[in-house]
């Protein structure tokens, strides 16, 4: 019996991409061996939860903190002079190292917004609209100077390759919410101003959680999700079949290995079956109004981050937990004023209008904005653009759960270092998941041994100052 187990798993492995919608076996992550989908390990919230679920603007590249959040008139009186050596000397640079350092003006000037007067640039109008609406954060730091690493930290905690992303940990501890779309999306889009910042699955990957909690990337154009659709000429009672067999199949050799990857296979298959129904339905945009599209900007299924951004919202009200947007357009070492106007009319109007469109539809309250980039550019010019930079830069956070708004943490005058109220990465990781209800020291998982966190062994600690 265990030789015909083996030999029937090693002839469903080199099958599977055979199989038409079971090659999303690489994919999709959902156990359908459990009847519960909405728990996770976490029976009972160690705090009331204040939101329900993530979209995460991830603005992948670095974006200026200089010209969309962080106003600096004393950088601005002191361009093309050299930059303090109080504040530069001994400290890490990336592709500046060992050169003159001079000041570098903002390329825009700033303007004050909404009743908060929250000072935003003035290539960002559409988001200023919104300016009482959101928390900016105006005091972020990282540790990681490139950007792979520094998406990892950003998404994982750690630098290190191999830990479990924010998203999957919200799902190993909460659960999700549907049982016919993946608990956590993500959706990518590139813009045309600056470099197209490369991007790797590992940052929504399960790392050592089990599979079933890793993102799932539905594509921008075309099919949302490859070889999803029947073959040509089977119906769906054939597939109803094929699926429960080979289910049975794999149940039967779970039940001699306990293999909880058998266990996701399973619901791997299952998960396509049901979306060959769900996702057709998500990308049916005919009930959308003219109104809505034309506040987003989009036509949809464009590819474009503000097709995404409805697509996101889409997602939301069927009960996806986490969403992840990258858009690839930050990466801005030269011609940065030309690459700003670009980027800026890519991502405005389309963030404004989710987030208002949230708000309209009832979600906002309980929905955490995060809009934002791996790390912030210098003070220093790097020709007409800016290096990468760890010191200090901006995070924009929305939703019913913060306090609208508010401005938090502050830069010294030259936006080189975080000053007042300095925010890490793990200091966030503790704030989201304390307002999904969950103690960030009391949230782990063993692993060789070892019972790791979101927010690792270091320190970290809530923002409690813009909780709502």
């Amino acid at each position: 019996m265990s030789d015909f187990y083996s030999s029937r798993r090693s002839f469903l492995r080199q099958s599977a991409l055979g199989i038409g919608p079971a090659a999303l076996l690489s994919l999709l992550s959902r156990d359908a061996g459990a009847s519960d989908l909405g728990q996770g390990v976490i029976s009972k919230p160690h705090f009331k939860p204040r939101v329900k679920r993530v979209i995460h603007l991830c603005m992948a590249g670095g974006p200026s903190h200089l010209e969309t959040f962080d106003d600096k008139p004393t950088l601005r009186e002191m361009h093309g002079k050299p930059m303090p050596e109080s504040l530069t000397k001994g400290q890490q640079v990336a592709q500046l190292q060992g050169r003159e350092l001079k000041c570098f003006a903002p390329q825009f000037e700033f303007t004050s917004f909404g009743e908060s007067g929250q000072r935003i640039c003035s290539q960002f109008p559409n988001i200023g609209s919104v300016a009482d609406d959101l928390c900016i954060i105006r005091s972020m730091y990282t540790d990681q100077i490139n950007h792979d690493p520094a998406h990892t930290l950003f998404n994982t905690g750690s630098s290190q390759a191999g830990r479990p992303s924010m998203g999957s940990w919200l799902l190993y501890g909460l659960g999700q919410e549907c049982d016919n779309l993946p608990g956590y999306v993500v959706l990518t889009s590139v813009g045309k101003g600056g470099q197209a910042q490369p991007i790797a699955a590992r940052q929504w990957h399960s790392g050592f959680l089990p599979s079933r909690f890793q993102g799932v990337q539905f594509q921008a154009t075309g099919a949302p999700v490859l070889y999803l659709n029947r073959p040509e000429g089977v119906t769906m009672q054939q597939q109803r079949r094929l699926v429960d067999t080979v289910n049975q199949l794999n149940r039967g050799f779970d039940d001699l290995v306990h293999d909880p990857e058998i266990a996701t296979r399973i619901g791997q298959y299952e998960m396509a079956f049901r979306m060959q129904t769900s996702v057709p339905g998500l990308m049916d945009l005919k009930n959308e109004s003219k109104e809505t599209m034309s506040a987003y900007g989009t036509e949809g299924g464009d590819g474009t981050y503000a097709s995404n951004c409805l697509l996101a919202r889409r997602l939301l009200e069927r009960g996806v937990r986490f969403v992840q947007l990258y858009h690839r357009a930050w990466d801005h070492h030269g011609g940065i004023k030309r690459s700003i106007e670009i980027t800026a009319k890519e991502v405005d109007q389309a963030t404004a209008a989710l987030i208002k469109d949230l708000k309209q539809r009832g979600l906002y309250d309980d929905t955490l904005i995060v809009f934002g980039g791996e790390f912030g550019r210098t003070p220093m010019a790097q020709g007409t653009g800016r290096d990468h930079h760890i010191k200090g830069f901006s995070m924009v956070l929305g939703g019913g759960a913060v306090q609208g708004g508010k401005s938090f943490g502050t830069t010294d005058d030259f936006g080189y270092a975080a000053a007042e109220n300095p925010v890490h990465v793990r200091d966030f990781h503790a704030t989201l998941l304390h307002l999904f209800g969950i103690d960030h020291r009391r949230f782990s998982y063993k692993f060789q041994g070892l019972d790791f966190r979101l927010t690792g062994v270091e320190e970290a600690h809530v923002i409690k100052d813009i909780i709502a």
